[in-house]
């Protein structure tokens, strides 16, 4: 039986979402957002612009997912590293502008019934930052839709490490290390992510073949879909493209395919932005 298309999706938005099958839709989708900086020189601006430009990209993904149904989406913002590997003045732009998105996006967030929370050790951030982030997740926090989970002064390394400080110091509260369990579920229990399900689906856009120290306890079986587009050029119509391409695989988890055997690659499609 054919679904009816969301109100606001574009013609080609509209082709795509009819081909996937609502039923199967991944429960939670991550996207590693890169390609900033090669979108600017491409065009001769400087890198500041592709951030800027990365703002319509976030807010059309957002909006898609949301009115697909997507229950969860995680998008990785801001690394620890960036802090260390970046100018000053681009990470003083980025929290800047981090700002101005969390001021503006509170009406669209809440158009669109999504509630905002963090990752990441948001401790470590400026405290203004600290402060609108505060805001945004509380003007959402009644909204009952899909939740949007920005990954900020974040690090799987770092989540990794406090989630165990956290099993350490929970075991001491409880009569010692002696008294410390440790399994997966355990740790999944004190990661940043607790309450979240695994995503199935990750994103990473520019081309790039890596996980970039995001989420690697949660992605241990996600599906992996990486596109040639940059992300200011990403939209709803690339995130559907993706969801598409995931409805494809035959997600295993370590077993066999259906008939006994592992299954052999689908042919892949080649994306509209490959034959540019």
């Amino acid at each position: 039986m054919r679904h009816t298309v969301p109100a606001g999706m574009e013609r080609k938005e509209s082709d795509v979402y009819l081909r996937l099958d609502s039923a199967r839709l991944p429960r939670h989708i991550a996207i590693i957002m890169d390609g900033n900086g090669r979108w600017a020189r491409r065009r001769h601006m400087p890198r500041v612009a592709g951030h800027r430009a990365g703002v319509a990209a976030v807010r059309s993904t957002v909006e898609t997912a949301a009115r697909i149904g997507i229950p969860a989406l995680t998008l990785y913002a801001f690394s620890e590293e960036n802090w260390k590997k970046r100018p000053k003045t681009e990470v003083d732009f980025l929290m800047r502008l981090l700002c101005r998105f969390l001021k503006a996006e509170i009406r669209t967030l809440n158009d669109n019934n999504v509630r905002l929370q963090y990752i990441g050790r948001q401790h470590e951030l400026p405290e203004s930052v600290q402060r609108e982030m505060a805001e945004a997740s509380c003007a959402t926090s009644k909204n009952t839709g899909m939740l949007l989970t920005l990954a900020l002064n974040y690090s799987a390394r770092s989540e990794i490490v406090d989630a165990f400080r956290s099993l350490a110091e929970a075991a001491a509260r409880n009569g010692g290390l002696d008294h410390m369990q440790v399994d997966e579920q355990a740790i999944s229990d004190h990661l940043y992510t607790r309450g979240l399900p695994d995503p199935d689906l990750v994103i990473r856009t520019s081309g790039e073949m890596r996980l970039s120290n995001f989420l690697l306890w949660q992605l241990a079986y996600a599906e992996i879909y990486v596109t040639p587009t940059l992300w200011p050029d990403f939209r709803g119509l690339q995130l559907l493209e993706g969801i598409e391409e995931y409805q494809k695989r035959d997600r295993r988890y370590g077993g066999l395919g259906q008939d006994g055997h592992a299954p052999q690659p689908k042919s892949q499609r080649p994306h509209a932005e490959a034959k540019r």
